[in-house]
């Protein structure tokens, strides 16, 4: 291992930091195609495929996939298939499907004419497996599972040969045309390759090509009995296909022997061959299917879409951009080396790219009230302030400056720290946007909590200008009004997990114990400019000073908004 990848939470590249434009890092697999179509290997075409199961939803990690696989077919001007890989009634649903095609199409690619499932092409696979049958090279088991299991040995042991192997090729083609027919219950016979049970890889030793399922599917219908293995399947859609570059991730490493078997061994109409890459990793996330399929199902999270989830619904949600998740995948590459990518990398592309199209607005999360005492009741001054400072031509929106306005309560210090710029007694501060006031008095409740603040403005300091004497005030702080604010609810996101490894748990532990309890935070009652009355799904935020957020998709109405952090402003310490 290179000293690159000893530390185990990587940097994407040494020259992509946080905050740097996504700069393309190294993707080897361009060079394998860039010799490829040099030597007219695939008469120079460039044809990939994104193949899910359609069994959960997708996650981060497959949005790297997805960006890779249509990424590289628009770059060489080939074509990229969106593929169902269902061949496991059990556990696929429409619903998986149908969200599948939305995220791929959220994330900007299209798959044109090419969808595809590889329930397409059941009939003939099935007569595949029965010429295998004819050539001696599958045939019908009959061992339990538990026996399967003990035949097949382990990493140091090698298999045994089952008792069934020596069957004929016409009694595994009576029993392979019984299974199909539904003459036998799940369990009782399999239909395996006939390859090697001594071999060191332990996908060679024998693998599993059918089984037995009385499930309904979900295109098919009760039309099949029987459910090609995935691993045997998969390689032979491929080939249907005319795939010419079959990209998946390292832990099909071991698997691309039996690959290779399977489209040596049928008649396929073409060869793919498979290139593996290093999966994504991200701190303070888990990124099995099984395990968020756990949170959903044991209510720790609201669903596949939680903001929390590094599902792509739930980054939806959240209200992180496409462009900044087709940026995240451009700047960590694609490298063969396993690594944890800090999460700082994603946030810091979501910030480059919130930057840009965020329209900037003020938002009180915690308020606390000002009453300016040199203001008459009736006062109400509008000012308009830019909606992008950068971009001119979103025009300005309206706010107004009256007799009482809302702060947030971090900006407040009775007893300030010398180096706290804020407000605090007899101290001044800098409403953005507005004037500059000085705190002349405090009040508090029966508890001693602070509740109001009475304050002086000074008339000369709009728009900048300093205070009559000259002097600097440092601190600019956030505000509202409060006779003109609208309220609404605000949701902040934390890590989900308190580590940044979760898999790695105490002992008799899971990697449920290193979940974050306090990773969501409700705020109510946020007071807001008016402006953000009108805010739309469609468009990103910048609470000055606070972060970036969007509507909540979900549970946010006309009547009663709510807002969901994206990411805050600035980077963890």
């Amino acid at each position: 291992m290179s000293s690159e990848n000893k530390n185990p939470i990587a940097n994407a590249t040494k020259n992509n930091s946080p905050g740097k434009p996504a700069a393309e890092a190294n993707n080897f697999l361009k060079q394998i195609i860039d010799k490829d179509i040099a030597s007219n290997k695939h008469a120079g075409k460039v044809v990939t495929r994104f193949p899910p199961e359609p069994n959960g939803y997708l996650h981060i990690g497959h949005a790297k996939a997805i960006c890779v696989n249509f990424g590289l077919a628009q770059e060489y001007g080939g074509r990229c298939h969106l593929r169902f890989d269902d061949t496991n009634p059990e556990t696929e649903e429409v619903e998986y499907t149908t969200s599948i095609q939305e995220d791929v199409k959220w994330l900007g690619f299209d798959w044109g004419q090419n969808l595809f499932y590889a329930s397409d092409y059941f009939e003939q696979i099935y007569n595949w497996a029965e010429g295998l049958i004819k050539e001696q090279k599958a045939y019908v088991c009959s061992l339990s599972e538990d026996d399967l299991r003990r035949y097949r040995g382990d990493f140091t042991n090698p298999g045994k040969d089952s008792p069934y192997r020596s069957r004929s090729a016409d009694e595994n083609l009576e029993l392979f045309r019984r299974m199909r027919a539904g003459d036998f219950a799940e369990g009782e016979h399999v239909l395996r390759a006939k390859i090697d049970m001594k071999s060191a890889n332990m996908n060679l030793r024998d693998p599993l090509l059918y089984r037995i399922r009385k499930t309904a599917h979900h295109r098919t219908g009760n039309k099949w009995m029987i459910y090609p293995m995935y691993d045997f399947a998969h390689p032979l859609s491929d080939a249907i296909e005319h795939i010419t570059h079959s990209i998946c991730t390292l832990e099909f490493q071991d698997h691309r022997p039996f690959y290779d078997w399977c489209t040596e061994n049928v008649p396929v109409p073409a060869k793919p061959h498979q290139y593996e890459f290093a999966r994504l990793n991200l701190t303070y996330l888990v990124m099995s299917k099984r395990k968020l399929l756990q949170l959903v199902k044991e209510k720790l999270v609201s669903g596949w879409n939680d903001p929390r989830m590094p599902t792509i619904s739930g980054l939806r949600r959240r209200g992180y951009p496409a462009q900044a998740i087709r940026n995240f995948a451009k700047r960590i590459g694609v490298a063969k080396a396993e690594s944890l990518i800090d999460i700082e990398i994603l946030e810091s592309c979501a910030r480059d790219e919130l930057d840009e199209i965020s329209h900037r607005t003020m938002a009180v999360l915690r308020p606390l009230k000002v009453v300016i005492e040199n203001l008459v009741d009736s006062h109400q001054e509008e000012l308009q302030p830019s909606v992008h400072p950068k971009k001119p031509e979103l025009g300005k929106r309206k706010i107004y400056f009256s007799k009482e306005i809302y702060i947030d309560e971090s900006d407040f210090m009775e007893n300030p720290d010398s180096d706290f710029f804020r407000l605090g007694p007899g101290k001044e501060v800098r409403l953005r946007n507005a004037y500059v006031i000085q705190c002349k008095d405090v009040k508090k409740d029966s508890s001693g909590k602070v509740i109001e603040l009475i304050c002086t403005y000074d008339p000369i300091t709009l728009g900048g200008k300093p205070p009559a004497d000259g002097r600097k005030v440092k601190g600019i702080i956030h505000w509202v009004s409060a006779r003109h604010c609208i309220s609404a609810d605000v949701n902040l996101y934390g890590r989900l997990f308190n580590v940044a490894n979760p898999d790695t748990a105490p002992e008799g532990l899971d990697f449920k114990s290193n979940l974050n309890p306090n990773s969501l935070t409700v705020l109510k009652n946020v007071k807001l400019e008016p402006s953000l009355q009108e805010a739309t799904l469609a468009n990103r935020y910048q609470f000055e000073r606070v972060g970036y957020f969007c509507l909540d998709s979900k549970d946010s109405k006309p009547e009663a908004l709510v807002f969901n952090m994206i990411v805050d402003l600035t980077t963890h310490k």
